[in-house]
């Protein structure tokens, strides 16, 4: 029979063994931008020829350039202002949606389930194939090259995923706080506003990182919709260092990090709402 202290040894080694695994993944998914970061001290001619190489000499020409070239100010402040547009419009949309799902009597369940599956589906139509038809759409509802060209087609493409979440918590939300309130005498605005979603708040800050980042890093509906230079956001400035018959490969990898460090501080900051509102299901009274 195994003694305590053999047990204690094995548990040991175990978890060891996953702290050298968590590790090892992570140092595995860090290596693409540490390399990005290594390429980017670098010229063009030395990124193509060896990129493996050990540089000559580190330089700083390519963030020089970067900054040179792309008006950073314009470029962050065009993204946070369609960003914030973006997120506050679609989580009252998604909220409102997700709450009637969950809380209106249908006659019929089925009824019920097929509105949420509309909703959902979304998650499995790629967005990129609808640039097209969102291209005409905006060219009839006369909104190319404005902020409102991107704030429709991201709302759009955001409700599937916010439905999906909001449905998921409310569903398991207890119903007794609304009836609680109700007898108080709470309308329905209020019972919205005042008891569930400042409840929900985990879900909230966890749909508002993820559509945030996904707005930051967006390119293809930008650049299909946006060709004023003064509307640019941060992912589409990237583009101007690629010219008709060359790629400035140093100042991109420089701008690329410039963007990068950005969302890596955001999300180390921010990584617990993520985790609360993912496992969120419950009310901690």
């Amino acid at each position: 029979m195994s003694t305590e202290a053999d047990i204690s040894f094995r548990r040991r080694w175990k978890t060891l063994g996953w702290y050298v695994l968590a590790y090892g993944v992570t140092l595995l998914i860090l290596l693409p931008v540490l390399w990005v970061c290594f390429l980017s001290f670098r010229n063009s001619s030395e990124i193509l020829n060896n990129p493996f190489s050990w540089p000559a000499s580190w330089s700083l020409e390519n963030y020089k350039r970067a900054f040179a070239t792309l008006d950073f100010f314009t470029l962050y402040k065009n993204t946070i202002f369609i960003a914030v547009i973006t997120i506050v419009i679609e989580i009252v949309i998604t909220f409102m949606s997700s709450f009637a799902l969950t809380r209106m009597v249908f006659k019929s369940k089925r009824l019920q389930n097929l509105i949420q599956l509309y909703f959902i589906s979304g998650l499995a139509i790629p967005a990129f194939i609808l640039i097209f038809p969102v291209y005409r759409i905006t060219i009839t509802l006369d909104l190319l090259n404005s902020y409102g060209s991107l704030v429709l087609p991201y709302i759009a493409t955001a409700i599937a995923f916010n439905t999906l979440l909001f449905t998921g918590f409310l569903r398991g939300f207890p119903k007794e706080v609304e009836e609680a309130a109700i007898i108080d005498g709470s309308g329905l605005y209020m019972l919205c506003k005042s008891i569930v979603f400042p409840i929900i708040m985990p879900v909230v800050s966890t749909v508002f990182i993820f559509n945030i980042l996904y707005i930051w890093n967006e390119f293809p509906f930008a650049v299909t919709l946006i060709s004023d230079a003064a509307k640019y956001t941060i992912s589409l400035g990237i583009s101007q260092f690629k010219g008709a018959y060359s790629i400035d490969y140093g100042g991109t990898l420089a701008a690329g990090i410039l963007i990068i460090v950005p969302q890596l501080i955001f999300f180390g900051v921010f990584q617990r709402f993520i985790i609360e509102g993912m496992t969120a299901g419950a009310v901690k009274g």
